[in-house]
């Protein structure tokens, strides 16, 4: 089952933890896990605690060589697996290789003195590892000493890697955010300048624009000016033949007066005679007059007649509405009678049922001292007795069935006598209506002729009164017309003053922006002469501390290889000792009666 599972995990991605703790794998499972390590590359955790894999020499060392090939796991988990001097040898082998692990947790295995040791001199190539547990292994303790300053120092180092990464990831990013925005700034630059042509191309259009605008006023203006000359000059000839007519006229009035002086002898005879007939045409017109006053008056009379009419119908409609609030009133205290005749029937119907109901309780309590004697009879009674209540009830239902149709009946009178008094009334305030609009009609008719009559001779007076401004305003207009191309020829002198101004402005403004772009240039320069200087100072602390991490290195090697001199001496001089010591327990009598028994 553990080889089809491991298997599987070899293609698989999304496994990063994977926890075998107490499975006893064996050597096909420790092939398995060899396999495994060789080919997944996303487990980053491997927990094979109280597996016993060091019993199984073979299948722990495929384990090992596929661990050695695995670039990905950061943490191994190998307590208590009976892992011997050899397995730990393997291991060592494969941590020479292993360039990814970080955690490795050997504790409560059979490692010992040998194991150790190897462990320890794999420690110099391998500079990964920051985390190796020992203990519970029969190690002596200089080794763990050792291997702990080893695992400090891959620690420090792994630090101090770390530091010149970010720092070096910094200054790359600070540079290409140098660089970036030395770009934008350029581009941005370039924009500006762009835009700023633009705006002077646009400027220069808009004053050719406006240039050309003006000079097309002026010459409307122009023609404007050269059309009032003439028409100045046909108001002069006019002029001048108006005083030729006056001149004409004023020799034509001699020649009439002399003729009215003698035609005035003549005509005062002919004046006698109209004087006659004159006064009998106002005699004539007296009685026309006279006439007219008296349709006047009968005229005034019918209108006083029209008016007592329509009091009299106002007050017809008044009497109207008097007689609808009567039969309204009526029509109420008709509805109370009959509601009060309903109620009258009602209480009847009640007290009918009250001495059915006294009557056949009596009957109930003289049949109930007979029961004994006379049941037949009783129960014929009471099927006699049900009839009647029976029919008595359909009596009931009738009757409340008459009553509701009687009701609904006389609310339909009362809406049919409703609807056909407001038709009436309906019908009477048209006809009135009609009336009134008429003899508002014929009035307002007679106010606008007289209106007519009145606006026709203030319309003459106004169009007298108009000609006579109307040549006024010619005058003015002709003067305010030469003062607008005064005041028209100082603005487009003022507007190009302006417009050269605006253009001097701007190109002052390039100028300026010119000088800035040169400035920026030279402080990009600047910036990147630093930069590389920053870069090469930081490439020679980078060779001084390799250089400086290589001496360090030597110098551990020495220490390392007299560290281990001194440790077999000391083996040896413990072995020396514990020869001594059995030999010396050998021949005392102690050890002679302990062999005895």
């Amino acid at each position: 089952g553990v080889k089809l599972l491991l298997h599987g995990l070899c293609s698989n991605t999304t496994v990063k933890s994977l926890d075998l703790k107490g499975n006893n794998l064996r050597t096909v499972g420790a092939e398995a896990l060899g396999k495994l390590l060789r080919q997944n590359k996303s487990i980053r955790s491997l927990i094979l605690e109280w597996n016993n894999l060091g019993m199984w020499e073979e299948g722990f060392s495929f384990f090992c060589h596929g661990l050695g090939a695995n670039n990905f796991l950061q943490r191994l988990d190998l307590r208590n697996n009976q892992i011997n001097h050899q397995g730990a040898g393997e291991l060592a082998m494969a941590l020479k290789q292993n360039a990814s692990l970080q955690e490795l947790d050997l504790r409560w295995n059979n490692i010992g003195l040998l194991g150790g040791r190897a462990l320890l001199n794999c420690l110099h190539s391998n500079k990964t590892l920051k985390r190796l547990e020992l203990a519970g292994n029969n190690v002596p303790s200089d080794i763990l000493k050792a291997v702990e300053q080893a695992m400090d120092h891959n620690q420090d180092r792994q630090t101090i890697l770390s530091e010149t990464q970010n720092r070096a990831y910094i200054l790359s990013k600070e540079v290409l955010s140098l660089k970036d925005e030395k770009t934008k700034q350029f581009l941005d630059l370039m924009d500006t300048i762009d835009k700023q042509r633009e705006e002077i191309a646009r400027s220069g259009r808009m004053s050719a624009a406006r240039v050309s605008q003006l000079q097309e006023a002026l010459d409307e203006q122009h023609s404007i000016m050269n059309s009032l000359k003439a028409k100045l000059q046909m108001t002069e000839a006019a002029l001048a033949l108006s005083e030729q007519k006056v001149h004409n006229l004023g020799e034509l009035l001699n020649a009439t007066k002399e003729e009215q002086t003698s035609m005035a002898e003549r005509h005062f005879t002919e004046l006698q005679q109209q004087k006659q007939e004159s006064a009998d045409r106002e005699g004539k017109l007296l009685r026309d007059l006279s006439a007219a006053s008296e349709k006047n008056l009968l005229l005034r009379n019918q209108v006083d007649e029209l008016e007592k009419k329509c009091k009299i119908q106002q007050d017809q409609l008044f009497q109207v509405k008097q007689d609808l609030t009567n039969t309204t009133a009526e029509l109420k205290l008709r509805a109370v009678q009959a509601e009060e005749r309903l109620e009258m029937e009602k209480r009847r119907f009640k007290q009918s049922l009250e001495d059915m109901e006294s009557l056949r309780l009596k009957e109930v309590d003289h049949m109930t001292q007979h029961i004994e004697a006379s049941e037949r009879s009783m129960q014929d009674r009471i099927q006699r007795l049900e009839a009647i209540r029976i029919a008595l009830e359909e009596e009931l239902s009738q009757v409340k069935a008459a009553a509701l149709t009687e009701r609904g009946q006389a609310e339909e009178e009362l809406i049919k006598v409703r609807n056909q008094a407001r038709l009436e009334e309906q019908q009477r305030l048209e006809h009135l209506e009609e009336k009134l609009r008429l003899m508002t009609e014929s009035r307002d008719e007679a106010q606008n002729c007289c209106l007519k009559q009145k606006q026709m001779v203030a319309e003459a007076q106004a169009k007298a009164n108009q000609l006579s401004l109307h040549a006024d305003g010619l005058r003015r207009r002709l003067e305010e017309l030469q003062q607008d191309l005064n005041s028209k020829e100082e603005e487009k002198v003022t507007e190009v003053n302006k417009v050269k101004v605006e253009l001097q402005e701007q190109i002052g403004h390039l100028q300026a922006e010119r000088t800035a772009q040169e400035g920026l240039r030279e402080k990009i320069a600047a910036l990147e002469r630093q930069l590389k200087a920053l870069s090469s100072n930081h490439r020679e602390a980078l060779l001084d501390k390799e250089g400086e991490i290589s001496m360090l290195l030597e110098k551990l090697r020495m220490k390392e290889a007299d560290i281990s001199r001194m440790r077999e001496e000391e083996a040896q001089r413990a072995s020396f000792l514990q020869n001594a010591i059995m030999a010396y327990v050998q021949g005392s009598p102690l050890g002679a009666h302990g062999s005895r028994k």
